[in-house]
């Protein structure tokens, strides 16, 4: 059974602590043209659908509140399988691919700030390169090659898709995303502080500062040199999803050992569940020795490792990576297709 990889960095999380997102990962992979679909409120899954829909618990809500939502959620993803098999075939056809294993993958959601902004985006990816995209100001497909020309003239001449996703972006999936925060609030709004450490592999330079457990999402990790902050030779990691809802990121510090015997070092973690930030030195630091890296800069404990093996719940061939630009007004995604399933360095 097919199943995908997520690891938001929305992404993922997608959001920031005043902008709540909702979104959907389609994908199709041939032969056979085998489908699945994903959907996200705030880096939460919230629905997995293959063969059949699964909800999470804290979604059954929705059920008691408007018994026909999860058939509508239900017919809604059964639509897109239809379509993304059917946009399958005719991109096999635009690049002259009778047969093979090629994957189509759709991301597609929209955000809302709390001063009520909203934002849009729908962006396809074939065998591991941008497709085509929506452009939501002018309600038109952006071809990333010739053969995405071709196939949007030939699946979309009159751009009337266009004109549909634009509506759905701006309208119907808003009102998706105030239904799912309200009936997953007590989920959604819950606040876990994160379990902390600070490790160092025997002989090298990098020192790892380790948040787990955390939810929300949003979790700021800094260095000081002597009560002052280091920006320098700093390595921030993307945050990852644990198994059971809650995130993990590391930060890492490279600095010589003579640096750590003259100056006084801390990892400075703040995040939204502490009533004080959690300072660690560097001095108290675990030393690893022998095979502890499990592959990663800086290295990691067994259990952080396990940790990490368990939350990559799905694979497929082809993964999804997108996040949010910084600086950016219009919420533009960069959004990142990578051809194969790949190990993550931690």
């Amino acid at each position: 059974m097919l199943k995908l990889l997520l690891f938001l960095t929305f992404p993922a999380h997608l959001s920031s602590a005043d902008t709540h997102a909702l979104q959907y990962l389609n994908t199709a992979v041939t032969p056979g043209v085998k489908f699945t679909a994903v959907g996200l409120v705030d880096g939460e899954q919230f629905v997995y659908y293959d063969i059949n829909i699964r909800i999470s618990e804290w979604m059954k809500k929705a059920e008691d509140d408007d018994p026909d939502y999860w058939q509508k959620e239900t017919e809604h993803v059964k639509d897109q399988q239809d379509s993304l098999q059917n946009i399958m075939t005719r991109v096999m056809k635009s690049f002259n691919q009778p047969e093979g294993v090629h994957t189509l993958q759709r991301i597609y959601g929209c955000e809302r700030d709390d001063d009520g902004t909203t934002r849009g985006y729908d962006v396809y990816g074939y065998d591991g390169e941008h497709f085509i995209s929506l452009d939501l100001k002018t309600g038109t497909w952006t071809a990333y090659n010739d053969e995405a020309e071709i196939f949007i003239n030939e699946w979309d001449p009159t751009g009337d898709e266009a004109k549909h996703w634009k509506d759905f972006l701006e309208k119907d999936c808003i009102d998706q995303l105030q239904k799912v925060l309200n009936d997953g609030k007590e989920t959604l709004e819950r606040k876990i502080p994160p379990t902390a450490s600070v490790f160092q592999k025997h002989s090298s330079p990098e020192v790892v500062c380790h948040a787990t457990g955390f939810f929300p999402k949003t979790v700021m990790i800094t260095w000081q040199k002597d009560g002052e902050d280091v920006h320098e030779d700093v390595e921030l990691r993307e945050t990852l999803p644990n198994q059971d809802g809650s995130f993990q990121k590391r930060s890492i510090l490279t600095v010589s050992a003579e640096d750590l015997q003259k100056h006084n070092y801390t990892c400075v973690i703040q995040h939204s569940s502490l009533e004080k930030e959690i300072v660690l030195p560097v001095s108290e630091r675990q030393i690893l020795r022998g095979g502890g890296s499990g592959g990663g800069s800086g290295g990691a404990p067994i259990g952080i490792i396990v940790g990490v093996v368990a939350a990559l719940v799905v694979v497929f061939v082809g993964i999804v990576v997108w996040k949010k630009k910084k600086n950016s007004g219009e919420g533009e995604k960069n959004i990142k297709f990578k051809r194969k399933s790949e190990v993550i360095s931690l």
